[in-house]
Formats: structure tokens, sequence, C-alpha cells
């Protein structure tokens, strides 16, 4: 019989993403798993699982009960952020650590996060919910344009959209109506004030109400009015940490967020951060990954000894940079052709990872012609270097070696 912890974890994701989560906690950890499909990756990584609706509360917990009486299942993670809530529900029905249920629900609804950060007086965006047209377009007479519309409660940019005129107001409003008409939480939109600035990420470890940032992580984003994240860079000696760190800390207070892995997205608005959002738990596009790669912190298994009540490791073990960048096409259409040049990657050690995520013959889409970020990406490829312009210039290279074309979409 093992005599390590034991962990659930609900909804693992898929492993082209999230693969690493799971095989990192289950190298310190057994892992038993919840979730609503029958696992195939995930096999190699757990001891048990058990199937259920993750959105149907009762059947969450009658699952995850299920779990406890065969293993002595110490805590509950996930790191999926539309599973945030009932993972949180699940861990205060079987009384393990969590932060408290209602400060998760808050940091999922951007509505209700950012009435929270102006309550607190922590530097946002002034916002306003709306679920018409016309109260859109109030909100837009107090906020003033350009401004963003987005779900309130959903994930991944899907549903973002700048606005700089009335007039595109209505085709905006519906571009992210049809994002938020995808979500359970929430259908409303949230129209808000235009940070103009960087965008970067603050990821954070809170245990027991103590906030620790670990690293910042600076975004590439595709043009606007869209905001696709396309890249990802994290330098362990970035000079942002101890400008962005304390607003990150402040935010995840305000929404009385007391344990976990937090991913805080904000934008620098004349060199001062104001908060875009605070997700309860570890960034996704790989990013706890390029973290460990460039600090050696290693995020999940952080969050699994958060969840399981024991004071986490996160004294950095390396310090160089690591950066991720997302291949996709000019244009909607079909992939035609997709290669790297062979003899350049035979030379580019540094090269850790190019993963096609397309083959030939698949549609990729882009926004607006109805493409987000599960239909726009071809491939995906990951570098390592000493510092942050290092990074910068293997992507680039990289970017100059590499090939995906798309033909007509059928």
């Amino acid at each position: 019989m093992s005599v390590r912890p034991v962990v659930l974890v609900v909804a693992p994701g898929d492993w082209t993403y999230r693969g690493y989560c799971l095989e990192q906690v289950a190298a310190a950890y057994d892992v038993v798993l919840l979730t609503d499909t029958t696992p195939t990756w995930e096999r190699p990584f757990i001891v048990d699982h058990a199937l259920a609706d993750l959105h149907d509360n009762e059947a969450l917990v009658a699952a995850g009960r299920g779990l406890v009486e065969r293993h002595p299942v110490a805590g509950v993670l996930t790191w999926s952020e539309w599973h945030l809530v009932p993972a949180a529900r699940l861990a205060t029905a079987l009384g393990l650590p969590t932060s408290p249920v209602d400060a998760t629900e808050t940091a999922r609804n951007k509505a209700r996060g950012r009435a929270c950060f102006a309550e607190h007086g922590v530097p946002s965006a002034s916002a306003m919910k709306a679920t018409t047209l016309l109260e859109a377009g109030l909100a837009t007479m107090t906020i003033g344009y350009p401004v963003v519309l987005k779900p309130a409660a959903f994930a991944g940019s899907i549903g973002v959209i700048r606005v700089d005129r009335a007039e595109d107001l209505p085709a905006a409003f519906d571009f992210a109506s049809a994002g938020s008409s995808q979500s359970r939480e929430d259908t409303a939109i949230l129209v808000e004030q235009y940070l103009d600035g960087p965008e970067v990420s603050v990821e954070a470890v809170t245990f027991h109400g103590d906030t620790h940032v670990v690293a910042v992580t600076r975004k590439r984003l595709a043009a606007e009015p869209f905001f696709e994240e396309i890249g990802h860079t994290v330098d362990a000696a970035d000079p942002l940490l101890p400008v962005v760190a304390p607003i990150a800390s402040a935010a995840i207070k305000a929404l009385g967020i007391t344990d976990g892995v937090q991913h805080v997205e904000m934008r620098l608005v004349d060199g001062h951060p104001h908060l875009i959002e605070v997700n309860g738990r570890i960034g996704g596009d790989l990013i706890g990954h390029l973290v460990h790669l460039a600090t050696g912190v290693d995020l999940p298994r952080i969050a699994a000894d958060i969840a399981c009540g024991t004071r986490p490791a996160l004294t950095p073990t390396r310090e160089q940079a690591a950066g991720i960048r997302m291949i996709h096409p000019a244009t909607s259409g079909t992939v035609a052709e997709e290669k790297i040049s062979a003899p350049f990657a035979v030379r580019a050690p540094w090269l850790r990872r190019l993963q096609w995520t397309s083959r030939i013959g698949d549609p990729l889409l882009l926004p607006p012609d109805g493409g987000d970020l599960f239909t726009t990406r071809g491939a995906f490829y990951i570098v390592t270097g000493r510092d942050t312009a290092e990074v910068d210039q293997r992507l680039d290279a990289v970017a100059d070696e590499t090939t995906l074309t798309v033909g007509a979409a059928r």
C-alpha cells in the first residue's frame, strides 16, 4: 500500500496544455481523478477515478464521497477555470482545505470582482454590467470610449472585444454575447474602461492568507480589437516583480482568497499596474511550465501541497527565462502545410518543445470568423534562455524557420 498522500483532482483538462500539471502532481502524490470523461492519457498518473457530471453539485459531491471512501484523500485540486467553484464546493463538503466558496465565486465573476476591487481600493478599470444593448450603451456614456466588452463569467479571452465608437457597439455586443451565452454561471456582459498599456500576469501562491508572488509573465497579444494571447515570457529576474507584487496581493486579499495558486492579470497604465482579473488557478498556455523552466518553482506540486494543507516550498532553484509562442495563420482557412526546418531544430537545443495542435486539412478560424483560442492555433513552441532578450530573440528565430500555411476554407 502506498504511503504517499492522496489528492483528488477535478477535471484534468487535455494532455497538450495541462498534462504537465497532472504529471508533476503525480510525482509526489497518489492522484484520484474526478472527471466527466473516461480517462485516457491520464491513466499512468492516477490510482483511481470516478465519473460524474461536474456541473451537478449533488453528483459531484456524491462521486467525491465515493473516492474518499476508497482512499484517504487529503485535498481537492483543480486547474480548470470552469470547475473552480465546483471544486471549492466539493472540498467544503468533504471538510478539506479550500478558499471560501464565495471568494471563488467572486473571482470567477468579473463584474463582482470589479466591484470588490473598487470597494477595497485596488487599482482596476471602471466597469458596469449589462444584459441588453441599451444597458451597454448607457454604460459607455458613463465610462466613455474606448471600452472593452467581455462575458461576465467566462475565460480564455472568448468574447472579449475593444469598442472605439458608438456605431460599432451593436456588433461588438453580439460578439461578446456569443461568448457569454456559453457560461453556466452568468450570461451578462461587462462593459469596462479600456486600460491602455502592456499586459502582464502575476503568478502567485497563497497559503493561509499569506500571498507570495513567484513570477511575472509578459504577454504578447494579437492585434486588437480582440485580445487573443499568442505568447508569454517568464524571466526569473524580471524587474517588474516588486512593482506588481503588492497589487496582486491586495487583489487576492480583497477577494477573500485564502489558499491556492493564482494567475493575476493586469495592465501597466503609465507604468502603474491596474487589475484585469484574478484567476484562482495555475495560468493556462503552459505558463506554469514556463515558471518551472525559468525558476524551478513547481506550481502544480505547490497547488497540491496547499490543497492538502501543507506549507509549500517556494524557494527558486533556477534563474533563467522561458517563453512560449503560438503559431496561427494570417487568415482563416484549412491547414495546407506545416513544418520546421530540420537542420535548424537540430542546432537549437534550447527549443524545448514544438507541438503541432492541428493537422493537414483541419480548419483554423480567427476572430471575427467564429474563432477563439480553441480554433486559431496551429502549433506552439517553447524556448529557454538566459534572460528575456535572449528568449525573445530565440522565439523570433523559431518563427522564421517554421511554416504554417492555410488554403481556402472548405
